[in-house]
């Protein structure tokens, strides 16, 4: 009996499930005929892009709100008297619940915000999955909320690029205006966390990709703008940083600042270098148990040690800029040491190196967030204790203050490789453009800098070495973009290669190409016989008999493989100077690419992807 109520249970929730999923649909192509008739394309667009900024602006303050939630009930009185030891259990804690999140409940894997956005683009058409518009805010805040060493800016662009995607598949829209609305979500996430709408869409130019045109330039400005009065509209005036430059910047600080962008440029390649090569040791780990384990320990006791890692760091950068850097100090074992001149300068040096390996350990080990506050965290501390240490010779003075949030754009500009967005976001979060010749000095430095060492930035670099990031170069964004697997051609007629020149005869009769691949009994190609090199034989029926493809067969001059890149396709037809050639996956024979069919498809893809 019980059983049969439970079924009945089930049954009419799945009744329950598919009546809300029909009415949703029913009211989706209502709205989508009232559209047709009363907006053209260009309205629904810009109404999309608002749509996409409220929404993305909700988003931002829902996760910045619900971290500090979850850090308060944390930190209770009782619970603040054993805050060190408390370090060693929150941040593993939190991995371990977003570990169990993600295999329970989201069941699907979740990526970090900006890459995943970047892939999108470039290998899904700009296609992101319904469940990335959540995924993301629930485990970073479980993360960044116990204390992960990790920010949540990324989560939160890759959540808002999500709704940017589905409300553009919701709206029957094409490839070119997908992307569009995707880019809108990254800007007006940025845009709702900074309060920053010009630095939001500098950002989505320049880490995004987004091309800047006349079309896509008032949604960009649209969604950066709903974005930022959606959040100051939920929680006030209140801004993540409110910084007044009072100190007025000094001609002959100029070396100082050309110094630090070197040092940020250096800095930011030591952070991409410690990241890819933590990542790779956890990777090697196969259990993600152990990842989890080690990964754990590791947190544990660096934030033990340096209690400003955890979380996203915030507040460790707002006590640089008012000159309060002893309070970094308090709760950690150095406590007793934060007088101290040096004591207090090396443990600020020490974070800088540290926080790298603290943020990429949260990561490795399971934990979901982003590195663009840790790079702020870093850009801030290293301003500061730059300033620091030349004020100590006593024979010029720095201001730490503006030191500290150049040191910011130096990092931004060094790891994301976006020296205009760490110029922009400083610029517009100290409500002015006093500092403007410091930021551009410290910025095209840093990434030149970085760039000599790293040609990709931190964001970048495994999509590149896969080949699939775009870039702004449309030629090598539209060879991204397309696929060789739908464009592999299959109806070429095979022909064994112990098979006689009778049988070649009959199946050259029934074919309408010009090349017949020839295989083994394994299925696996071993050469190809070309319609000219037999034409004059097929007609010899003397050697029907007598000779075997194997001796009219010549050898392909290279081949290719679904996997890759249409760049390394292109190549190999350039070198071969072939207009088809052999795909083959694992050894076996899958069909032939043509020059010609490419050509066809990559025109196709550059008109969809600059039609305005």
């Amino acid at each position: 009996m019980r059983e049969n109520s439970i079924d009945r249970i089930v049954v009419k929730l799945n009744q329950l499930i598919n009546n809300i999923q029909l009415n949703v649909e029913k009211s989706i192509k209502r709205f989508l005929l009232w559209r047709y008739k009363h907006l053209t394309d260009r309205q629904f667009v810009l109404l999309l892009s608002i749509l996409v900024g409220f929404s993305s602006g909700v988003v931002a303050v829902l996760l910045k709100n619900s971290v500090h939630i979850i850090q308060e009930l944390l930190q209770t009185e009782k619970a603040l008297k054993y805050e060190n030891y408390l370090y060693f259990i929150y941040p593993p804690l939190g991995i371990f619940l977003t570990v169990l999140i993600i295999k329970y409940i989201i069941k699907k894997r979740v990526g970090h915000g900006i890459p995943s956005t970047l892939y999108a683009i470039s290998k899904k058409r700009s296609k992101m999955p319904s469940s990335a518009t959540f995924a993301s805010i629930i485990t970073s805040m479980v993360t960044v909320g116990f204390g992960g060493s990790v920010g949540l800016e990324g989560p939160t662009v890759g959540s808002s690029s999500a709704i940017g995607s589905n409300y553009a598949r919701l709206g029957r829209m094409n490839f070119k205006t997908t992307t569009l609305l995707l880019g809108c979500g990254s800007a007006a996430a940025m845009s709702g966390i900074f309060n920053a709408p010009i630095a939001a869409i500098v950002f989505a130019l320049e880490v995004i990709m987004l091309d800047l045109t006349a079309a896509s330039l008032i949604p960009l400005l649209l969604a950066s703008v709903s974005a930022t009065l959606t959040s100051v509209f939920i929680s006030g005036d209140e801004r993540l940083f409110h910084i007044e430059v009072d100190e007025i910047f000094s001609f002959s600080d100029i070396p100082f600042y050309v110094l630090l962008g070197v040092l940020t440029g250096l800095v930011s390649v030591y952070f991409s270098k410690t990241y890819w090569t933590i990542e790779n040791l956890f990777e090697r780990l196969k259990k993600k148990r152990m990842r989890l384990l080690i990964g754990s320990i590791i947190l544990g006791v660096l934030i033990y040690l340096f209690p400003p890692l955890y979380g996203e760091g915030f507040g460790s950068i707002k006590a640089l800029l008012a000159g309060n850097e002893s309070d970094l100090l308090s709760g950690s074992v150095f406590f007793q040491q934060q007088q101290e001149f040096w004591a207090v300068a090396l443990f600020l040096i020490a974070l800088v190196f540290i926080k790298a390996i603290a943020t990429t350990v949260t990561l490795g080990a399971g934990g979901i967030g982003g590195v663009f506050a840790p790079s702020l965290f870093i850009g801030s501390t290293l301003g500061f204790v730059f300033a620091k240490l030349v004020n100590a010779s006593n024979w010029i003075h720095l201001s730490q203050k503006n030191f500290t949030l150049v040191g910011m754009c130096g990092i931004i500009a060094g790891v994301l490789h976006a020296p205009l967005t760490g110029l922009f976001l400083i610029a517009e979060i100290t409500g002015g453009y006093q500092l403007i010749i410091p930021l551009m000095i410290t910025a095209a430095i840093s990434f030149l800098t970085s760039k000599y060492f790293s040609h990709h930035s931190l964001y970048t670099m495994q999509l590149a070495k896969r080949g699939e990031l775009i870039t702004h170069d449309k030629d090598k964004a539209v060879l991204t973009m397309m696929r060789l697997h739908t464009e592999v051609e299959k109806d070429f007629l095979a022909v064994n290669s112990d098979a006689t020149l009778r049988e070649l005869v009959k199946i050259v009769s029934k074919s309408k190409r010009n090349i017949f691949p020839v295989l083994d009994e394994n299925k696996s190609l071993v050469g190809i016989v070309l319609l000219d090199d037999i034409r004059e034989i097929m007609f010899e029926p003397q050697y029907y008999d007598s000779m075997k493809v194997k001796e009219l067969m010549i050898n392909y001059p290279t081949a290719v493989s679904s996997k890759d890149s249409m760049d390394a396709v292109m190549k190999k037809f350039n070198e071969s100077r072939a207009w088809n050639l052999p795909v083959i996956d694992n050894g076996k024979y899958i069909g032939f690419v043509s020059k010609s069919k490419l050509f066809n498809a990559y025109r196709k893809i550059l008109q969809d992807f600059t039609d305005e």
